[in-house]
């Protein structure tokens, strides 16, 4: 794992609640996994779904990442935080998917869901990134809608940083964590992925122009 080792010495286990509350679902306690997944169930839907730009795929997904920490409760270890554990999981499970579909050639980068979408915390974000005002007033289903296709417009490693740090907020050390990167190329992902979310979102905040999406899954052209 590229990242430091000052973790080494942390000990979780009094810092963390969560870690705590793993910790009994390592003894057999049934009641601590459900308090988990009831804290966590809709923020890794959410990473999931922008993820891979399907909620039906995402749920499905959301199942697959609870069901691997109730497989590997007899051997966790507190060596991070529970959250960063927990999405370092949902990181592995979102990239093989990703990689599975783009094998099957059934990735759809058009449909973004079939009803309206919220806003998200996302859609601030690619404001921000865009460093750009719309020229008129959207619609917020259509904005969030504009915003995901933009967020797929970005490769994997980068729409999972970006993710971590937007809906997580997570330190880029974190980040470093869950991704197995270094902390400068979390940095370098971010930085990218804004500059990429900027030239993705300009055409539609200027002309009204809707970003195009990537099917790429591979980075690398990204620091490891």
């Amino acid at each position: 794992m590229a990242v430091g080792e000052s973790s080494a010495n942390i000990n979780y286990e009094s810092l963390d609640p969560d870690v705590r509350l793993m910790l009994q679902v390592r003894d057999g306690n049934g009641a601590a996994f459900e308090e988990l997944v009831m804290r966590y169930q809709g923020r890794v839907l959410t990473v999931l779904e922008h993820a891979v730009g399907r909620r039906m795929s995402a749920e499905e997904l959301a199942q697959d990442v609870f069901l691997r920490v109730w497989r590997a409760r007899a051997n966790y270890t507190p060596a991070a935080k529970f959250s960063t554990w927990l999405f370092t999981i949902a990181n592995n499970v979102a990239r093989n998917a990703i990689r599975g579909a783009s094998r099957r050639k059934e990735v759809n980068v058009s449909n973004v869901g079939s009803g309206p979408m919220p806003v998200t915390p996302l859609d601030r974000m690619a404001l921000e990134s865009s460093g750009l005002m719309p020229t008129r007033r959207l619609d917020k289903t259509e904005m969030a809608e504009v915003v995901q296709q933009a967020l797929e417009s970005l490769n994997e490693r980068q729409r999972m940083a970006t993710m971590l740090s937007k809906f997580e907020g997570m330190s880029y050390d974190d980040i470093a964590q869950t991704m197995e990167l270094s902390v400068q190329a979390v940095k370098s992902l971010l930085s990218r992925a804004r500059v990429n979310l900027k030239a993705a979102l300009e055409p539609y905040m200027s002309e009204g122009a809707w970003p195009r999406a990537s099917t790429a899954v591979s980075h690398g052209d990204d620091e490891s």
